[in-house]
């Protein structure tokens, strides 16, 4: 994609969307973390149904020690692989106690040597509670950025590498989730919504989807008479060779003599 339809690319979406923010719901920065800790594999819908009642009363390290493993595993039961996220969120917070001070720490390195955390986690809660211009791609940004031609790539990696090269200075702080949002809610993975996309003619995907009210159903066809002839055939051979594995009227089939 050229550069300038780069900048346009981003320009529509921030028209669209002035103010993008993550749908995960926190109050502090060690919420967001474990919020997104949660949502590995999950919808930010299940996390956030989840997380409510627990972040009501669990708002730092220390608290959701507390709290426990088996009370926190309890509680995030509805969200997939919660044994395992269960786990690595207490740990992190006992490795926050200890080296940080209780606080999320500002820098990459520092949050993915906690458990739990990768380079997606660490450069969402990066960008959402510390501002930093970073792009965590997730499947809705690889899907966009690959099917758009804005950052084609074919590991999570190569895309991030691509947007952080090509990502104009006005639009570089929000970029990634515009790109999560517009994968999440039009340019979706089983069948974009192309008709409403305000990108549509920047983007490289073909064929654009149509309104659902005008899409044209496939009419059923008739078998042509070629493969209706070779149904028939095949019938009648069959039918053919059970009548001649029949036994001949009135012909006696051989029997082994009988013992004296």
């Amino acid at each position: 994609m050229k550069r300038s339809d780069i900048f346009e690319f981003f320009r529509r979406l921030a028209e669209a969307n002035p103010s993008p923010t993550t749908e995960l719901e926190s109050e502090n920065p060690f919420q967001l973390l474990v919020a997104v800790v949660l949502s590995a594999q999950a919808t930010d819908v299940s996390v956030n149904i989840a997380c409510r009642p627990l972040f009501a009363g669990i708002k730092a390290p220390r608290q959701m020690l507390e709290f426990g493993e088996d009370a926190l595993r309890d509680a995030i039961k509805t969200i997939g692989l919660f044994n395992t996220k269960a786990k690595n969120v207490i740990a992190l917070s006992q490795a926050l106690i200890d080296n940080h001070g209780s606080e999320v720490p500002r820098t990459r390195e520092e949050l993915q040597a906690l458990p739990g955390v990768g380079r997606k986690t660490a450069n969402v809660v990066l960008n959402t509670a510390f501002g930093e211009e970073t792009f965590a791609v997730d499947t809705h940004v690889f899907r966009v950025c690959n099917r758009t031609g804005l950052a084609p790539g074919k590991t999570v990696d190569d895309v991030e590498a691509t947007l952080e090269k090509i990502v104009p200075a006005p639009f570089r702080r929000d970029a990634h989730h515009w790109l999560i949002l517009h994968g999440r809610y039009t340019c979706k993975a089983r069948l974009p919504e192309c008709w409403r996309c305000p990108v549509i003619d920047l983007c490289r995907y073909k064929p654009k989807t149509t309104p659902p009210g005008e899409r044209i159903k496939p009419a059923r066809t008739k078998p042509s008479a070629a493969r209706s002839g070779g149904r028939a055939s095949s019938t009648a051979r069959t039918a053919k060779g059970r009548t001649a594995s029949r036994p001949t009227a009135g012909r006696s089939r051989a029997r082994p003599n009988r013992l004296p």
